[in-house]
């Protein structure tokens, strides 16, 4: 008896695979701008402090000093020994950050819906560690420090994002660490390892490498600011569960197993047995020993009978468990319906 059984995608998947059921479109864009409006106000708001931002920011040099990590200068003069590579890490800076996130999150949405909600939270927590520490500890970036040896690389050579600090109202540039650009990038590729199958996806951790070196080189971060976005990244992918590992799957690959068609035969051992409607003229060639309970099924009495092999297909089907019981009910009961009518 063949049965076509069909699911959509987005919605079910067979049985002891997670469901995918994606956020409404509407709703998560809303609450996606919404999260960014808060971040960008909040690093706004805790602008102005201007005198602690530099402080911090010579101690930050120092500690680093201390404890012996690389110069982000020599970083920078690697970076400096060609000018189109300078204007290259530039536009990297300003134009790689927020369209990559973006479409990563789509990508998420739409391909591994089983994942999305884990790696936004992962986002949001880390972006909200990330305002809370600017307004507690705000920091001048290294291209502000001119003692030090390093240049702001966007404004002479270009392009820039920035203004000049006195007069840009639409940002905050004393809120160098964490390094957001650092940990951002460092969760998409996270994302992407986890759900993706090639055996080349850890070369993804390249995206969140060159950032950091980008970041370095244009003297937009200290080496802190990056490491303090890592911990960040590792403290929200602590505390949240991660998805099952079936929520991997693409919903091709739910569609490709749910909307197959599926042969469904008589499991073996039941006391019932119903064969095919051509059989039923006196419960079918197998006669009475179909419906006496003696384990056989009506068909295979007539293959017994006959001599002839049953077909490969005569075996119970490997089915998902409640799509085999909801099988046999529908069979029992068009059994039942057909007893009844028998003189």
């Amino acid at each position: 008896m063949s049965v076509t059984h069909k699911a959509s995608p987005s919605v079910t998947a067979s049985a002891g695979t997670p469901a995918r059921i994606r956020p409404r479109p509407l709703p998560e864009l809303l609450l996606v701008v919404v999260l960014f409006l808060v971040y960008k106000v909040g690093r706004i708001v805790a602008d102005g402090h201007v005198s602690r931002a530099f402080a911090n920011a010579r101690s930050v040099w120092h500690i680093e000093r201390v404890l012996h990590l690389p110069s982000e200068v020599s970083v920078q003069h690697l970076l400096l020994m060609n000018d189109s590579l300078v204007r290259v890490a530039n536009c990297y800076y300003a134009y790689v950050h927020f369209p990559v996130t973006a479409a990563f999150l789509l990508w998420i949405y739409f391909w591994r819906p089983g994942h999305y909600i884990w790696l936004r939270r992962a986002m949001t927590i880390v972006t909200a560690l990330a305002l809370a520490t600017h307004l507690v500890f705000p920091l001048a970036p290294p291209r502000m420090l001119a003692s030090v040896g390093l240049i702001d690389t966007a404004a002479k050579y270009g392009p820039s994002v920035y203004g000049p600090p006195s007069s840009d109202t639409l940002s905050n540039q004393y809120a160098a660490m964490p390094s957001l650009h650092v940990g951002w990038a460092l969760l998409v590729a996270i994302g992407l390892i986890v759900t993706t199958r090639n055996r080349w996806r850890w070369l993804w951790l390249l995206y969140p490498a060159t950032t950091f070196a980008v970041v370095l080189g244009t003297a937009n971060h200290y080496w802190v600011d990056g490491i303090v976005a890592v911990v960040l990244v590792a403290i929200a992918l602590q505390v949240l569960p991660r998805p099952k590992p079936g929520a991997a799957k693409t919903d091709a690959d739910v569609a490709a197993s749910n909307s197959a068609e599926v042969l469904v035969s008589d499991p073996p051992n039941t006391a019932a047995r119903v064969a095919e409607p051509a059989g039923f003229g006196g419960f079918g060639a197998g006669g009475a020993a179909g419906a006496g309970g003696s384990g056989q099924t009506a068909g295979s009495g007539a293959f017994k009978s006959s001599g002839a092999k049953p077909p490969l297909n005569s075996g119970p089907a490997i089915i998902p468990r409640q799509k085999r019981r909801s099988e046999q009910l529908t069979r029992c009961a068009v059994a039942m319906s057909r007893i009844n009518r028998i003189p």
